[in-house]
């Protein structure tokens, strides 16, 4: 093991995030209720332009009047581009107002790393102002070629700080890449395999080299269950944490498939328990179900099994 290590800083469970426009105020408890790990307000796509301080005002005043923690629900807030003239309002007006209910800030179309480092400096100085106790994480969308270029640049500098999280975001990948697809996160018929599988798994190793968490984003049918499903597996076989859903009726979905099942938690422990044994008789390796098991096998199953105990503790609080 190199003697370069990245732990991660923040950890929080995040199988699923519920997007929210801040134009539908309506949606907002239900969001806080609907069983998600995490919910994010939209300032961004979601909302017409006509419509983005009013959907900021919405925001900061369901931030301030719903009890998004004791519901269990980590928050986050997905601001304007660095590019409009909506983005310092956004954080100002946030942390001045709600900055003390507030889990992280999600960041869209980063770029490169300054774009996240403009994002911690305001954060640092608000926070000062507003004697704030908690700390406000970043998360990065990376649904840009130029973000994609960069992303080992942005996870490397950005987690000495602030940045939590990575999120890939399809839609905006596909149309700054010229992709020919219309569709949002599900398979090309035109494509011999998963069109996304690079591009994920090159966010994810950034992800796991640096110590942030790897989501992956939405997949638009939201009348094709099956469809989310497949996505959010092959996802999950390359080291994603976690999906967004556009639509409450994706988060069952996402949590059913980024629970570890019993099955797979029970083999885990056997794993670990079986090496355990080998070890106490000076031995590095063991047979289990007529297969070699070693200190890799161990890793991976104390992966899973951390994950369960992760979402076991927090379905508990």
């Amino acid at each position: 093991m190199s003697h370069t290590l990245h732990e991660a800083s923040v950890l929080r469970v995040q199988r699923c995030e519920l997007a929210v426009p801040g134009s539908n105020p309506n949606m907002f408890e239900k969001a806080m209720k609907s069983g998600v790990d995490f919910v994010f307000l939209d300032l961004e796509d979601a909302v017409a332009p006509d419509d983005k301080i009013q959907a900021r005002k919405n925001i900061i005043e369901a931030i301030n009047d719903l009890d998004w923690k004791g519901n269990g629900v980590s928050l986050s807030v997905r601001i304007n581009g660095l590019d409009t003239q909506y983005m310092v309002r956004d954080v100002v007006d946030l942390v001045e107002q709600a900055g003390h209910k507030i889990d992280t800030i999600l960041v869209p179309k980063v770029g490169v790393y300054s774009d996240v480092y403009m994002v911690e400096a305001m954060l640092n100085q608000l926070e000062m102002q507003q004697g704030l106790k908690n700390k406000i994480g970043i998360e990065a969308l990376i649904e840009t070629a130029l973000g994609m270029a960069n992303v080992e640049n942005i996870a490397c500098s950005g987690s000495a700080g602030r940045l939590e999280a990575l999120h890939f975001g399809v839609a905006d990948y596909a149309a700054s890449n010229r992709a020919r697809t219309t569709n949002i996160g599900g398979l090309n018929p035109d494509y011999p395999g998963d069109q996304w599988h690079s591009a994920i798994s090159r966010m994810t190793v950034a992800c796991r080299a640096y110590g942030l968490r790897p989501i992956d984003g939405p997949f638009g049918d939201i009348k094709d269950p099956n469809g989310y499903k497949l996505a959010a597996r092959r996802a999950a076989a390359l080291g994603i944490e976690g999906k967004w859903a556009i639509h409450p009726t994706q988060v069952d979905l996402a949590n059913e498939v980024f629970t570890p099942p019993l099955a797979e938690v029970e083999k885990a422990k056997r794993i670990l328990s079986a090496l355990d044994e080998a070890a106490a008789q000076g031995k590095g390796a063991a047979a289990l179900d007529g297969r070699l098991i070693d200190a890799a096998s161990a890793r991976m199953a104390s992966n899973v099994v951390e994950a369960a105990e992760a979402i076991s503790k927090k379905n508990r609080s």
